[in-house]
This record gives structure tokens, C-alpha cells and sequence, in this order.
């Protein structure tokens, strides 16, 4: 099959096997996956990983248990064991022995197929088009963050990072009715923020410290940053993954007492619904669609200061 594979550098192949699901398992083929920046961490040497990069995807089950056959489908990226203590305590995204889509022991979605077990999918309702369907993925991200703290109306809410995922942060925080502040440096994508009715200051503006803080901004100093925004007692939340280990004095955490937790991967049903439902917008996120033959055009895209999301149509 043909796929962009990374060793070292990123090539693409058109000799690499079809893979055959295991029991339990379902292989899809692929119809839309999306770049984002743990994709070009991973070109950096983030996580260590060698083989096929991609996790956000949606594509239609091509062999496996019957009943999902040519289903279209998206997958929860985190196979776990189901049977060790972590997985037993209900943290099967955070199982020791886990593969994860396209990051960590086992090839992901930027190849015409791809293989999940059965319990990671979850069908697509026939209203919601590829071109949104993609979006689950990175959009159960942005969810997590109200499974692990539940901004109020009276909070005071900053997302840092205009890009890919702090739009959609944005987005899902505005729900809440918090007070909302979306920051970030690029006038176009703080405008799309505007239409949607969220409060945008560039990453420049002097703010009061907030209560809630998310860095979403995929910088090394995103966390100091974020820490210089929260206020004393107050939390931050950090999606940035990147390659580079960020320097920062963790002093302010001890003397302001601020909480700070780590967020990761998110619950896919929600995310789904709201796409399906068009409270999330992201259609006006898609910058390009390449082919999969021209998958690294796509990624030098990607990786362009400003840009949104590229698409990937194998």
C-alpha cells in the first residue's frame, strides 16, 4: 500500500504491506487524516517514533467483525491491554502497555489503511462530511479539558494559541459561558474567532491574571507564559506537545500555589455531536487537501507559521 513513512526523515512508500487486523481488530481504510503539530513533533524526534505518523482520521472499516464492514468510522488512537490495573481503574488511554495511532508502537493513518481494535471506533452519522469527521479527534482534546475542570460563568478563562486546536478550545470553553479570552498573533484567525462571538487580545496585551489558563500555544515556553497569566490559587492546563523540552523556573507554581494539569486525548461521543450538530465550526479550518503522493508538500504546508489545518486524502 502507499504511505508516508517516517525513520529519520519523511518519505513516501508505495511498497508497504497491507496490514492484516488481529483478532479484535478492525482495518480501515482511510479517507480523510489530518496534520497536526504532534505529526510535526514527530519529524522532530518527539516520542521517539518510527514508522507511519497519524492519528486524526476518518475512513470506512474494510475487514473485521461483519457487523462493522464498511462502516465509516473514527477511532479513539490509545489500544490498551484491558486487563492491567490502569485499565481496570477505567484509564485505558493511559495503560503502561498501550499502542497509540501514529505515535507510539503502532502505525497510523497517513497510508490507505489502518488498523484499530473494534472498541476504539465509533460510526459517523451519514450528515457529517469527511471533511468534518476528521476534526473528532483533536476536537475530543479540546472536551478533555471539561472532563478535568468545569469553568463557570463567573471565571475568567485564557486560551493561548490561535492555531489548529486552541480555536477549537476556544470554542468549547466559549459553551460554558466562562469569560472567555481567546489570545494569539494572527489577526485572520483571531477575526474567525470574533464571528464566532469569542473575545480575542493578541498575545501581547496586558490582561488581569485569570483563573483558568490553556496553553495551547505548541511553544517550549508556553508553560511560563501560562504562568505569568494565572493568578495565585489559580490552574493551567497544557496541551502543547513538542519536541523541543521547554526551560522554565517552577518557583511560581510553589509561591502561587497554581495547580497544573497535564491534557491529553478526550471523549470522542461529544465531540462527535457537536459536529454533527454544527456547534463547532470547522470548516473555515481546513487550509488544503493534498494527496497522500504528495504527503510531504503537505506536511512543509502544515508546518508554515500561521497555517491551519492540512488535510491528507489517501
Amino acid at each position: 500500500m502507499r504511505a508516508l513513512v517516517f525513520d529519520g526523515g519523511l518519505s513516501y512508500q508505495t511498497d508497504r504491506p497491507v496490514p492484516e487486523p488481529p483478532p479484535g481488530e478492525a482495518r480501515i481504510r482511510v479517507r480523510r487524516a489530518g496534520i497536526c503539530a504532534t505529526d510535526l513533533a514527530i519529524t522532530q524526534g518527539y516520542m521517539g517514533f518510527s514508522g507511519v505518523p497519524g492519528h486524526e482520521f476518518v475512513g470506512e472499516v474494510d475487514a473485521g467483525p461483519a457487523e462493522w464492514v464498511g462502516k465509516r468510522v473514527v477511532g479513539e488512537i490509545n489500544a490498551a491491554c484491558g486487563r492491567c490495573e490502569t485499565c481496570e481503574r477505567g484509564l485505558p488511554r493511559h495503560c503502561p502497555t498501550r499502542t497509540v495511532l501514529g505515535i507510539l508502537g503502532r502505525d497510523g493513518a497517513f497510508a490507505e489503511y489502518l488498523t484499530l481494535p473494534v472498541g476504539n471506533l465509533l460510526p459517523v452519522p451519514d450528515a457529517v462530511p469527511d471533511d468534518v469527521a476528521v476534526f473528532v479527534e483533536p476536537l475530543a482534546a479540546a472536551f478533555r479539558i471539561r472532563e478535568q475542570v468545569q469553568p463557570q460563568p463567573e471565571d475568567t478563562v485564557q486560551v493561548m494559541g490561535d492555531g489548529r486546536l486552541g480555536l477549537l478550545i476556544a470554542q468549547v470553553l466559549a459553551a460554558t459561558g466562562c469569560r472567555l479570552t481567546l489570545l494569539g498573533r494572527h489577526p485572520a484567525k483571531l477575526a474567525l474567532a470574533k464571528k464566532w462571538g469569542i473575545e480575542t487580545a493578541d498575545t501581547s496585551t496586558n490582561l488581569p491574571r485569570a483563573d483558568l489558563v490553556v496553553d495551547a500555544t505548541g511553544a517550549p515556553g508556553g508553560l511560563e507564559q501560562a504562568l505569568g497569566r494565572v493568578r495565585p490559587c489559580g490552574t493551567v492546563v497544557l496541551k502543547t506537545t513538542c519536541a523541543e523540552a521547554p526551560a522554565f523556573h517552577p518557583a511560581p507554581i510553589v509561591i502561587d500555589e497554581v495547580t497544573v494539569i497535564g491534557s491529553r486525548c478526550g471523549p470522542f461521543p461529544p465531540a462527535l455531536a457537536a459536529l454533527e450538530t454544527g456547534a463547532v465550526h470547522v470548516g473555515p479550518l481546513v487550509a488544503a487537501t493534498y494527496p497522500l503522493a504528495e504527503g510531504q508538500a503537505a506536511f512543509a504546508h502544515a508546518a508554515r507559521p500561521g497555517v491551519l489545518k492540512v488535510l491528507l486524502a489517501p
